[in-house]
């Protein structure tokens, strides 16, 4: 069940000009992550994101992400500045807007958390810019080699264990799942986690891969899993789809024992007002990170990052992204003069092998250029369980780990 980066353990590790807009913040005094030589320099880069649209309610952090990222760049002396621009959830926008970045704004590189990142890819390539971020769309993350995943690539197709594992360990006997149709990891993931479930001896009562995007129309879903005997789901889908479907659930007196959700750890569920919070009590949510909760070295120096770039409470999985996706543009940044070009970075990223996430896999480490094989942060997630408005560690699952199911495709 490999799927997109924002997925639990099985995610190694998901027509118009879009407008840009330039931003940079003033980093802090403080030590932190090394991921840079400290000989600093200038960059501009570009920043792609769903910004607006249906898959904005999972994605729009990243840029907090980014500009905590740059107070740890500031740190080591180098003065990024940020060229925004937004998919819309669009392809067709999301072309325009690398398009612009590169032909405008002259970019060196880019750095993405996009359900749609794939509709830009063949541009990128073609014009030999690097790309760091995240692989939750499809497979170019596999194949593109300008393409530099944080979290390692993304097989949408392989199924791990993991999934099943967590549910099986929640109690849960009859699974349903949900994914998108038009994005390739939600949908294999939504199949993936069946066999995933099915592994592990429970029921794949009801799956559905085929889900309008970012719809909140889950009535018929939600009617379908309880003619199904769902205990416990898995939705491969963003917060707004997710919490809709918890909702209709509990409507139709669904007494499940877990559900699951990629997305909607932090402020994505606990800014997102009172509905939102009420429908994810008791929700299980994944994160291929350290929970801020472990209170770690790592995970308090991101906070405080955060912090100093102008976020303030419990981060979400797209400010995660943004902060580690800046850390892997500054280790390369270590290897390039202090103006570096496509091509410069290019040759950086492909010479990385060994690749931490500035320590927030809690000491696992993974070779980004690894193309072949499902890495070993693919194989684990760090599970919260959100009680109140705190989100609580679950025991057993901070991480919890799991193998790749050999024979088992989602595909």
């Amino acid at each position: 069940m490999l799927a997109r980066g924002r997925l639990m353990a099985v995610v190694v590790a998901a027509t118009l000009v879009v407008g840009a807009c330039s931003s940079s913040k003033p980093g802090g005094s403080a030590a932190g992550p090394s991921g840079g030589s400290g000989q600093g320099g200038t960059l501009t880069i570009g920043v792609l994101g769903d910004f607006t649209g249906p898959a904005a309610s999972g994605n729009k952090t990243y840029i907090n992400g980014i500009d905590a990222g740059l107070v740890l760049a500031k740190r080591q002396g180098w003065n990024i500045t940020v060229v925004q621009a937004d998919t819309q959830t669009s392809p067709a926008a999301a072309l325009s807007a690398v398009q612009k970045l590169v032909t405008q704004n002259n970019v060196s590189v880019i750095l993405t958390q996009s359900a749609i990142a794939f509709a830009a890819a063949p541009y990128l390539n073609q014009h030999k810019i690097p790309v760091i971020g995240v692989a939750e769309d499809a497979g170019e993350w596999q194949t593109d080699l300008n393409m530099f995943p944080v979290g390692g690539a993304l097989h949408i197709t392989a199924v791990t264990s993991t999934f099943g594992l967590l549910l099986k360990q929640l109690g849960a006997t009859n699974v349903g799942t949900l994914g998108y149709s038009i994005s390739p990891s939600s949908a294999d993931s939504a199949k993936g986690a069946t066999l995933s479930a099915e592994a592990a001896g429970l029921k794949g009562g009801y799956l559905n891969a085929n889900f309008p995007f970012g719809s909140t129309n889950v009535a018929p879903v939600a009617i379908a899993m309880k003619n199904a005997g769902v205990d416990a789901f898995y939705a491969s889908v963003d917060p707004n789809t997710g919490f809709s479907l918890i909702s209709a659930l509990r409507q139709q007196g669904v007494d499940l024992k877990a559900a699951v959700l990629p997305d909607g750890y932090g402020a994505d569920t606990l800014q997102a007002g009172p509905g939102a919070l009420q429908s994810a009590q008791n929700v299980y949510f994944t994160l291929g990170f350290e929970p801020v909760e472990m209170n770690k070295p790592e995970t308090r120096q991101f906070q405080a990052d955060l912090v100093a770039s102008g976020t303030q409470g419990v981060p979400t999985y797209g400010e995660y992204n943004g902060y580690v996706s800046v850390g892997l543009l500054l280790k390369a940044l270590a290897a390039t003069g202090a103006h570096p070009s496509a091509a410069s970075l290019t040759t950086a990223l492909s010479n990385i092998h060994s690749w931490d996430a500035l320590g927030l896999w809690g000491g696992r480490s993974i070779d980004i250029n690894d193309r072949t094989g499902v890495l070993a942060t693919g194989l684990c997630s760090w599970v919260t369980k959100l009680v109140g408005s705190n989100f609580e560690l679950v025991p057993g699952a901070t991480p919890i780990c799991g193998t790749v199911i050999k024979g088992a495709s989602a595909g």
